[in-house]
């Protein structure tokens, strides 16, 4: 089921309806706006004010979708979004930026890095777009292909050392 993680803004920054706004901007970039899916996907998020909001459960339950909250004071919860602000943050402010510009590319230029480059663990050392556009299934049947041929090849060499 997929889930989708919403890291919670100062409660001055954001009410229940910039949390709908963004997850209707999140469901039309993925499609499951207009496509039957056979799991919703599921909002997980922090305990703050605009997640109880009444107007957001509303919209949830319109959307088919299921709200999940993370414990109280349990940042862990949402581990994999907090890890992925952090290592954000350690790469961006390596630099300075002097106009709002070089900012927003350095943080767009990191999530197109991420999406398109970085390899991750949990998914196989795949990247996000190899599995979200079918890929993943030939990218690891070929690297299959070519540890066979490798271990053929070594078992060869060595054979012909050991002769």
């Amino acid at each position: 089921m997929t889930e989708i993680a919403v890291r919670k803004l100062p409660k001055h920054a954001m009410c229940a309806s910039d949390v709908t706004a963004t997850l209707d901007q999140a469901l039309a970039v993925s499609g499951l706006d207009h496509i039957a899916v056979a799991h919703r996907p599921r909002l997980l998020s922090d305990n703050g004010s605009s997640y109880l909001a009444d107007d957001l459960a509303k919209w949830l339950d319109q959307k088919g979708m299921q709200h999940v909250r993370g414990a109280p004071y349990h940042p862990q919860t949402q581990g994999k979004i907090e890890r992925w602000h952090q290592t954000l943050k350690n790469r961006i402010l390596l630099d300075n930026y002097y106009l709002p510009g070089d900012l927003e590319r350095q943080v767009r230029a990191f999530v197109e890095h991420c999406i398109h480059v970085r390899y991750h663990e949990s998914i196989d050392n795949l990247t996000p777009a190899d599995v979200y556009f079918g890929r993943a299934e030939a990218i690891l049947a070929e690297r299959k292909r070519i540890k066979r041929n490798t271990i053929a090849n070594r078992r060869l060499q060595h054979q012909l050392q050991a002769a």
